[in-house]
């Protein structure tokens, strides 16, 4: 299993709380495998509750039109990354 960054690791608390993943540990979360069709059973609805907990959390909007989506939802680094460069807080 390979290792969280800090900020991967605070995402998938994020994750975890918002998404009430009932028996996931944040930790258990691998950083490349894909946030949607993977074990987690993610659906658009959970991707609509990512981006508003996100909204909340690092003060930036996901926007749905945007065309980079598939790559920046694709897994939990990816996501993190793009929260990363555009947070605000």
């Amino acid at each position: 299993m390979a290792q969280l960054t800090p900020a991967e690791r605070e995402l998938a608390e994020l994750l975890v709380d918002s998404l009430n993943l009932e028996g996931v540990a944040p930790d258990q979360f691998e950083p490349e495998a894909p946030l949607f069709g993977g074990d987690l059973g993610l659906d658009s609805i959970d991707a609509l509750e990512i981006a508003l907990a996100v909204s909340k959390r690092y003060g930036f909007q996901l926007r749905s039109d945007n065309e980079e989506n598939k790559r920046i939802f694709g897994s939990l680094r990816a996501l993190s990354a793009h929260i990363e460069q555009n947070r605000v807080n």
